[in-house]
């Protein structure tokens, strides 16, 4: 029987292709604090501290904030914030080791640690990465939903906060009262302007309980927007035995992703910030070309290839470029999208598309069609509804955008074509399930039903005879004819 491996704890006698940071850890404080330590940061946002760290130095590492479980802590910590990314290309994986995490509290171990940390005289920058979600926003208004379960937890004094707002909005608070400057607030979350929309859901809270405080954060607390993107799966036992086949330690928070990486920022941070352009990272005066090409074209044909996936039967995203329906429908919605941009500054819209196609497709990463459809309808607004409701109004096609709408709708009955059930993963769940009672199989009454979320559809599209026409036809023919026989159709229209 085989000895288990040692964990990984230290840098010493790694394999010689295994890529080390480029400095020596404990040297660096913590400047950063983030919020969220997920895979995604650990593929993305963390990386490009290590490249920061590596190049400039600087106490730039950082310390992650876990406010919901223990896993993170449970795998990082132990490890001394050490862990392996695994790029896995087409034709080969590198396998590297991160060295900027100092470590992982856990609000489930210590609830007053975050807040603690986030207070701290050196913490001059906060990142997060929370999903949608957990922002607990109001869309329609600007601020934050007070009848979202944390954030109404924390407006009532739950103490201390525990939502990503909450918690902001406390430790904003007591640098005030503490006369200490205030943190740069950076979220990169899939966000449509993630700057304002946070910088106004955290003025928001605090208003409602403390306007001067309210007041001193709009005029003091800079929130920067960003555009993030790197495809990244949850990682599971295969994650975990590739780098322990590689760097012959055992990883408890390996990550796994693909090698392309992007991250577009708003160069605004009064406190400072670490070189992340020395990981790549563009700093510019303004994300939102970026931040567009980005929700629309990639997050949108993905929502696209997710629910007429899963429906098809492709568990991953690359089984569903496999498909040479699927394929075609993703073509025609990068073009679909692209086409509502603004021209002007931002990627190039064919060679971005081309590269998308070869990202889907990339053989070596695994990323679950199901996992990229929870939370559709905290994703829909931005990936869906706003690039249609820009076509509308240009005159162009809305039909790739009405598809993938009418795809989510049936996703949200529950059940596969061959009637299994599967769950509904999603934080309007319950309001989704109310709306299609009794609707059973008839598409004029699901589209009604569901077009009648009002956080996720907004009257401009609802209300919009041509679009509301267009999903429930899509919809007819998902339902009446399969998936497989309702893309074949879609794409016989557009071709005639």
């Amino acid at each position: 029987m085989n000895d288990p491996l040692p964990r990984l704890a230290s840098l010493d006698d790694l394999p010689p292709g295994v890529r080390r940071p480029g400095y020596v850890p404990a040297r660096h404080g913590t400047g950063h604090v983030h919020i969220g330590p997920g895979g995604f940061f650990r593929a993305h946002p963390a990386v490009h501290a290590d490249d920061a760290l590596a190049a400039r130095g600087g106490d730039w590492r950082i310390l992650a904030l876990g406010l919901r479980g223990r896993e993170a802590a449970a795998a990082l910590n132990p490890q001394g914030g050490l862990y392996t990314l695994l790029v896995q290309g087409p034709e080969r994986t590198a396998a590297r080791v991160i060295g900027a995490l100092a470590g992982v509290v856990a609000a489930a171990d210590d609830p007053a640690a975050p807040l603690a940390a986030l207070a701290r005289p050196v913490t001059r920058v906060v990142t997060l990465t929370v999903t949608e979600k957990a922002y607990g926003l109001d869309r329609a208004r600007g601020g934050v939903d007070p009848a979202h379960p944390d954030i109404a937890a924390d407006l009532a004094g739950r103490t201390p906060p525990a939502s990503p707002v909450g918690l902001l909005v406390a430790a904003l608070g007591l640098r005030r009262a503490r006369g200490l400057a205030p943190f740069t607030v950076l979220s990169c979350d899939n966000l449509p302007a993630n700057g304002p929309l946070l910088a106004g859901a955290v003025t928001d809270f605090a208003r409602r309980s403390d306007p001067a405080l309210a007041d001193w954060i709009a005029r003091h607390v800079a929130f920067p927007s960003a555009m993030v993107d790197r495809i990244t799966p949850a990682p599971d036992a295969a994650t975990r035995a590739l780098a322990a086949r590689l760097t012959g330690r055992d990883d408890r928070a390996a990550i796994a992703t693909e090698p392309f990486c992007q991250w577009v920022i708003e160069d605004r941070f009064p406190a400072g910030r670490p070189a992340w352009e020395a990981g790549g990272a563009e700093l510019v005066a303004d994300v939102l070309p970026w931040e567009r090409a980005k929700l629309w074209m990639l997050n949108g044909t993905h929502s696209l290839l997710a629910y007429a996936g899963h429906l098809a039967g492709r568990a991953l995203v690359r089984d569903a470029m496999a498909d040479p329906a699927l394929v075609a429908l993703a073509r025609r919605h990068l073009a679909a999208a692209a086409a509502t941009l603004p021209a002007g500054a931002g990627p190039d819209r064919a060679a971005y598309a081309a590269a998308l196609m070869e990202r889907f497709a990339n053989p070596a990463i695994a990323h679950a069609t199901f996992q990229i459809a929870m939370d559709g309808s905290e994703k829909l607004p931005q990936r869906l509804v706003a690039p249609a409701l820009a076509a509308r109004a240009a005159g162009q096609d809305i039909a790739p955008f009405a598809f993938a709408v009418a795809a989510w709708m049936r996703h949200c009955l529950g059940r596969g074509e061959d009637g299994r059930p599967y769950p509904l993963q999603d934080p309007r769940a319950a309001a989704i399930n109310a709306r299609l009672a009794g609707t059973g199989t008839d598409a004029g009454a699901i589209a009604a039903g569901l077009l009648g979320l009002g956080e996720v559809f907004p009257a401009t599209f609802a209300g919009d005879g041509t679009i509301r026409a267009a999903v429930t036809r899509a919809l007819g023919r998902i339902l009446g004819d399969g998936i497989a026989a309702a893309m074949r159709a879609e794409l016989a229209l557009a071709a005639g």
